[in-house]
């Protein structure tokens, strides 16, 4: 019996797909492709990924799903090997994974409860994944998954509380948050309990769990009680991966976010203020519709200004049916060189970053038995068991990242 899960995209599709492995358990040959409709770039890899594996295992049953397969199924139904289309909604059904269950992608249901099955492992990794919440509210003008997920629906804390004890059981020694718009969380449960609440009750519940890390998050929605665990909870890593997406308040008011250039670098400035030493990361946009240069430039200075030294970069990705689509594009020529531009300006900022830990004694997650990452995030060169947290000095720093002994 073989069930091999490929997912692509983001930590809940990770999350997501370990629940799929546990209800597929026991099915013949069997490959489940977990697909992200957030650029063209994650779909043509999903497709060369089917094209792949059922050139090497004509026999396998392939079963597509994820964020494209809910928007288009039948473009993925139609290419040569796939067996079944699954829903979002439908994936994390165990019924759904009975042989001879019929093909559907349904309805996105507002109803649904959100806490799928409990995962007891994430084969091959150190850190686990916890999904909070899933879906959003919120029309971002370039992005498609709303149409994939939904409208915003929170875990209750209990069944938060509960899967991560079984993981800290299991022996993760760091859990990450995760969720389509994280900061979301909380209005549609009893007592609308924001994000930082309920981090504040997890931890509190779980007192054994030792690091505790988020995901990507919205800067324009970080509550009070969130702002309090950054400074002072030293179990809540001091890493915030920011959804920033643009430093153009042009650009930003065209993509429909939240939040304003100078409101991006002041909630980076008050977490560098309330956490000294803290690590920044960012999602971010290049060549989105209409970026002139002048626009550009105004993003990139606020990487240099912000000295983000973990930064996400996407060339700017035409997703069919969003209003972004429709605005008047970049070529995809200068869409690529600006990215590289940006992901030059954050690697200068994360080699001053790794200078900056010299010297000092960190928390390192071991994750190959080789490398891992710091509480930080910054990623360490230390000889130590995957998945065990070590003490270790800080002895080198250069632009890969740093070189660590136990201390």
């Amino acid at each position: 019996m073989t069930v091999d899960v490929l997912n692509f995209g983001c930590r809940l599709n990770t999350y997501e797909g370990e629940v799929m492995r546990g209800h597929a358990a026991g099915l013949a040959d069997t490959i489940i492709v977990n697909t992200c409709a957030v650029t063209s770039e994650a779909e043509r890899q999903a497709r060369q990924a089917i094209r792949r594996a059922h050139r090497e295992r004509p026999e396998a049953r392939i079963v597509v799903t994820g964020c494209a397969a809910q928007i288009d199924p039948a473009i993925w139904a139609a290419m040569p090997g796939v067996s079944q289309v699954l829903g979002n909604e439908d994936k994390l059904k165990p019924e759904s994974w009975l042989v001879g269950a019929p093909s559907a992608v349904s309805d996105i249901m507002v109803a649904l409860e959100t806490a799928p099955q409990l995962v007891t492992e994430f084969m091959g990794r150190a850190r686990a994944f916890v999904q909070v919440q899933q879906g959003c509210d919120h029309r971002c003008t370039f992005c498609i998954i709303p149409f994939g997920r939904g409208p915003n629906r929170s875990v209750p804390i209990g069944a938060i509380v509960e899967q991560v004890r079984i993981l800290v059981a299991s022996g993760y020694n760091e859990i990450v948050l995760t969720g389509v718009d994280v900061t979301s969380y909380g209005p549609d449960l009893p007592g609308a309990p924001t994000l930082g609440q309920m981090i504040r009750r997890l931890l509190a519940l779980v007192p054994e769990l030792p690091r505790l890390r988020l995901s990507s998050i919205d800067p324009a929605a970080i509550d009070a009680d969130l702002w309090r665990l950054i400074e002072g909870e030293e179990r809540l890593m001091p890493h915030l991966h920011l959804s920033l997406q643009a430093g153009s308040d042009m650009i930003l008011k065209r993509m429909k976010r939240r939040h304003t250039r100078a409101e991006g670098l002041a909630a980076i400035a008050r977490a560098r203020r309330l956490r000294p030493g803290l690590g920044i990361g960012a999602d971010l946009i290049a060549g989105f519709p209409t970026e002139t240069d002048a626009l550009f430039a105004e993003t990139l200075a606020m990487v240099e200004e912000a000295a983000i030294p973990f930064l996400h970069v996407f060339p700017y990705s035409e997703r069919p049916g969003t209003p972004a689509a429709r605005m008047p594009a970049v070529d995809k020529p200068i869409r690529r060189e600006r990215a590289a531009r940006l992901r030059a300006a954050s690697a200068d900022a994360a080699t001053r970053y790794y200078e900056g830990l010299l010297g000092q004694i960190v928390s390192v997650l071991s994750e190959t038995g080789t490398q891992g990452h710091t509480e930080h995030f910054a990623p360490v060169r230390l000889a130590a068991p995957a998945g065990t947290l070590v003490r270790a000095r800080v002895v080198q720093a250069d632009a890969l990242g740093l070189l660590a002994e136990a201390a």
